[in-house]
């Protein structure tokens, strides 16, 4: 497990740019180089479930760790879902990396913000990881900046 992390500096309030980070509307849109149709759903409790999904409806289950709205996230990974809904939680597959975090830490510098994103994964996905971060960075600055 390895642990990148990304940082943009944006000319925006952390409460806007946290909108941007978790609103549906926008969700799709900075997450898209990820997977086109991404989606995020969240009940919003620490421990509770949030899945990251793709157009079809798979992907990760995972729970909110900590949450300070709008200085910072902390996702916890704990598995996969199937697009009929089935998590696999419990899998050798899933089991070596279950339990890695995502987190998200806005930071004010005087009405600009800090974004600061740090992911737990396997060597493998690093490049996709890093497409996605630092393409979907890019648009949460523009939205924030252009909105």
């Amino acid at each position: 497990m390895e642990t990148l992390s990304y940082e943009i500096e944006i000319n925006a309030s952390q409460q806007k740019i946290w909108d941007i980070l978790w609103n549906s509307d926008t969700y799709s849109e900075w997450t898209k180089f990820f997977s086109p149709g991404s989606e995020m759903r969240s009940d919003w409790k620490v421990g509770g479930k949030t899945y990251f999904v793709n157009a079809e409806g798979a992907g990760m289950v995972s729970t909110i760790d900590s949450i300070d709205e709008p200085n910072q996230i902390i996702f916890k990974h704990l598995g996969m879902v199937d697009k009929e809904g089935n998590e696999d939680t419990q899998s050798k597959e899933v089991m070596e990396w279950s339990g890695s975090f995502e987190k998200y830490i806005l930071i004010d510098l005087d009405g600009k913000t800090k974004l600061h994103a740090e992911v737990q994964v396997d060597k493998e996905w690093k490049d996709d990881i890093d497409k996605g971060f630092t393409q979907g960075l890019e648009v949460v600055k523009n939205l924030a900046e252009n909105k």
